[in-house]
């Protein structure tokens, strides 16, 4: 396993296919320091700063950082690693956890614009209460295991989710399945219908006003299964792409091999967006419950522009 000065890299407690890693301390001191130079709205503003952060972040670990991360998303044995402070510090804030999410991705590829909000990032709270149009804040709902960009235009290659603030929270883990331990995906891969182009739209919230068409499953450049599913979206034409869809979603959510993980405040999940899904369990119903969440999702860089 690769050794990077001021970090800790282990494998996830619950699977070998996802990695841990960890901050130091000394490393955060130096990254707020950095980070202290650019305010959110210049982030937001100015692209290229994004890029900058992103550098001073892989310069403190003269560029293995970047590398590390790219080459555990692009492996279809692993794909998926958590990033966080080793420890805890009333330093590291929201912005603290966007900027550091910020350089994480532009380390990996060029973020989509989130039509949801209007930017590279959306941030999305989860309350007792929620009148919303898909199951995003829906605190006491299961979220299906999915994956992102099924009804958008642009390629998303990978997901990254940090989370900013849970309060008042009892349940709400993170579920998250990797393809190749799915009981039920060869059968449902070599069925002909997943191959059939599916209509995929959206809710209002997502100010996205167009649909697009694409299989379920296609292949990677080594011939595996690849993915792209959300229960929400998919608008079938016929009574069997109807009861494929069906079939589909009881065998993901029944799987044994789903991974069920909770994530402390300021940690982030990445994960390969085309052999991995992920979902999130209810919480407990409480009227103080506070959660929120930070989401960017892109696409790769080529391989000789990773740095």
């Amino acid at each position: 396993m690769q050794t990077i000065k001021g970090f800790e890299i282990s494998h996830h407690e619950k699977s070998k296919r996802i990695y841990n890693i960890k901050i130091s301390d000394q490393i955060l001191e130096k990254l707020l320091f950095s980070f202290n130079k650019f305010d959110l709205t210049a982030l937001e503003l100015k692209p290229f700063s994004r890029f900058t952060i992103a550098k001073s972040l892989d310069d403190l670990t003269d560029r293995k950082l970047g590398n590390l991360m790219n080459s555990i998303l692009r492996d279809r044995n692993t794909g998926c690693f958590i990033i966080s402070p080793l420890h805890k510090s009333s330093k590291l804030d929201e912005n603290f956890f966007v900027k550091l999410s910020t350089a994480i991705s532009h380390l990996i590829g060029n973020p989509n614009h989130d039509s949801m909000a209007g930017k590279y990032y959306a941030r999305f709270h989860v309350k007792h209460e929620d009148k919303s149009d898909s199951y995003l804040r829906k605190a006491y709902k299961n979220m299906d295991l999915h994956t992102d960009g099924t009804y958008v235009k642009e390629t998303t290659d990978w997901l990254l989710m940090t989370k900013l603030e849970e309060k008042n929270a009892e349940g709400g883990q993170t579920a998250m399945l990797h393809l190749d331990d799915w009981e039920y995906c060869e059968e449902l891969f070599n069925d002909p219908i997943s191959k059939e182009n599916f209509i995929w739209g959206s809710p209002k919230s997502k100010n996205v006003d167009y649909k697009v068409e694409h299989p379920v499953f296609s292949k990677d450049e080594n011939d595996k299964p690849q993915i792209s599913y959300i229960d929400q979206f998919p608008e079938p034409q016929n009574m069997a792409q109807g009861n494929f869809l069906q079939k589909l979603s009881d065998s993901l959510e029944e799987s044994r091999n789903k991974i069920i993980t909770k994530l402390p405040v300021g940690s982030a999940i990445v994960a390969n967006n085309y052999f991995w899904l992920h979902g999130r369990k209810p919480f407990v119903e409480n009227k103080q419950l506070s959660r929120e969440l930070l989401r960017i999702r892109g696409k790769f860089f080529q391989k000789n522009h990773i740095n």
